[in-house]
């Protein structure tokens, strides 16, 4: 006899092997009314794994598992008494082996000497297998931790069960170490995401709420899904440590529940937990084995979140640590910065310096090293440091970038960037810049007029041996000088002449605080840029009196 697949059988709906076989192939035949096929079709004959001269002329049945003749009785007193039937009834394949086939029976009309019935199949897609389909369609279009498991309770909810949550290890939340975990005791996990079938019960879903962290005492179900890495099927809701103040169930009126381990590369990472209501079936064998290939997927790519979300915030506290402390400006300036990393970069070359100088004068550096990521960073922080260094001792703009230069000739591997210097004093209004092959400055005056400052361009840091020049000029009242990276004027779509032309415009119109006109010019630009993004506006003060405010 011919075995039953688990999927024909009520079991784990895991994807039956057929072969070449296309779950949207519709294969046609037709038959008499006492079920004798007539014709077949090379469709059906790969559907079936028959040709045709095996089947004309044999009844319907025999394409049957034999379990499921007596379910084709009814299709057949549907077609004698002339009507349609559709339904899913159990099938053979080439192997011998059951699959579930959608039947559609049509008798058709006008061959009353000959009466035909009609007959269209198809591959039934069992619902276990539906889940599983949509769970790889869904899951991985996110890195985002948190929009992770919400894919998690949308594939689950409700097509699965009525009621979920997915939990998340805190230790993994803290320290980013994906440990093994062995023993027993008590297990502290932070909810990620809930979920119900129905909206109507807004106490549970408050009682439910993301990001909230519970300890789930040694022995309760979630606990031993996590020391044990198994699956837990419970008739109550657990009991954590950590319980709502009322004292209520959180999910009431559910009688089945079901907590499943969230693995990766071995290690339980998680868990989620599905509950069903007191009408609905419980959970049994086949939808524990069903949840855990569910789970399996789901741990993957929950952990893939993780990990970009750890390598995000390191990226982000690395970059934070690179970038300048608040600097202290000088009485008599006022200097506003922005810097942007690239959208797709969190680190990356660009760098500035604000630095108060002897005799009250103020150092702008700003510099931009080739390249994205940790290897720019790590050029970006060395010639930072050196640019530092080199404005605290005094040096002139040109004779820092020609120090600079020499220093990036040094560097163990290949370093190039471009760098601009400028020095300004209040007491004269005076300002001195040099360039090593940076994009030149600009220049906002009162009467909303602008100009590119014309300097000498210089080569870029780290190309050999440079001559750099300076320029001196003063600055009118209410002057306001921007220095800036490429990636706030150049893209792939906007040459940086037309980019210089878009920031002297938005410059010119700019009115208010410099910050509010800092951080306004970097977001009216950004939204052409793929590039790490710097500015810096600064502006000698009318009344020397006044500090200057930077953020």
């Amino acid at each position: 006899m011919a075995q039953l697949s688990r999927a024909a059988a009520g079991g784990a709906p895991a994807a039956a092997d057929h072969g070449d076989q296309d779950l949207g192939v519709v294969a046609t035949f037709t038959m008499r009314p006492d079920g004798r096929i007539s014709s077949w079709s090379t469709a059906a004959a790969r559907l079936f794994g028959q040709p045709a001269q095996q089947v004309l002329g044999r009844p319907v049945r025999d394409l049957l598992h034999p379990g499921g003749s007596d379910a084709l009785l009814p299709a057949l007193t549907a077609i004698t008494a002339g009507t349609a039937w559709t339904g899913v009834l159990p099938a053979l394949d080439a192997t011998g082996l059951s699959q579930p086939i959608s039947f559609r029976f049509e008798p058709l009309t006008g061959t009353e000497a000959h009466p035909q019935v009609a007959v269209a199949a198809s591959l039934a897609v069992p619902p276990g297998q539906r889940l599983l389909a949509e769970a790889d369609l869904r899951f991985g279009a996110t890195l985002d931790l948190a929009e992770t498991a919400r894919q998690i309770i949308d594939v689950t909810i409700p097509s699965f069960a009525d009621a979920g949550a997915v939990y998340v290890l805190q230790r993994l939340m803290s320290d980013g170490e994906l440990a093994q975990r062995a023993g027993t005791g008590p297990v502290v996990a932070r909810r990620l995401a809930a979920g119900f079938a129905s909206g109507r019960e807004p106490a549970a879903a408050a009682g439910l709420p993301d990001g909230e962290v519970l300890v789930f005492a040694d022995g309760t179900p979630c606990a031993r899904c996590v020391t044990t890495g198994r699956s837990v099927l419970f008739s109550g809701p657990d009991d954590p440590t950590v319980e709502p103040a009322d004292g209520r169930w959180i999910l009431p009126g559910r009688a089945s529940f079901l907590t499943v381990p969230l693995a990766a590369r071995g290690v339980v990472a998680g868990f989620m937990v599905v509950a069903r209501a007191a009408g609905a079936p419980p959970f049994g064998r086949h939808e524990v084995m069903l949840a855990g290939e569910l789970a399996a997927r789901a741990g993957v790519y929950l952990d893939n979140a993780r990990l970009f979300g750890q390598e995000r915030r390191t990226a982000e506290a690395l970059q934070r640590g690179l970038l300048p402390r608040e600097p202290a400006v000088p009485a008599g300036m006022e200097v506003a910065h922005c810097y942007l990393p690239a959208v797709d970069h969190i680190i990356g070359g660009d760098w500035y310096d604000i630095l108060p100088l002897a005799e009250g004068r103020t150092a702008l550096i700003v510099g931009d090293a080739m390249g994205h990521g940790p290897e720019a960073a790590a050029v970006m922080v060395q010639l930072r440091a050196g640019a530092h260094a080199l404005a605290e001792a005094g040096l002139e703009p040109a004779a820092l970038l020609h120090r600079l230069n020499r220093m990036a000739g040094t560097l163990k591997d290949p370093a190039f960037a471009t760098c601009i210097c400028a020095v300004l004093d209040p007491a004269t209004r005076s300002c001195v810049i040099a360039r090593a092959g940076h994009l030149p400055p600009v220049l906002a005056l009162a009467d909303q007029s602008t100009l590119v400052v014309n300097l000498p361009p210089g080569l870029p840091l780290g190309l050999g041996p440079a001559d750099f020049q300076a320029c001196q000029l003063t600055l009118p009242p209410r002057a306001t000088l921007a220095l800036y990276t490429d990636g706030l004027v150049e893209s792939r779509r906007r040459p940086f002449d037309e980019g210089i032309l878009a920031l002297r415009a938005a410059l010119a119109v700019a009115a208010g605080p410099l910050q509010d006109t800092c951080d306004a010019v970097t977001w009216s630009l950004r939204g052409h840029s793929e590039d790490d993004t710097t500015l810096i506006l600064a502006r000698i003060a009318d009344d020397p009196s006044q500090v200057g405010m930077c953020r």
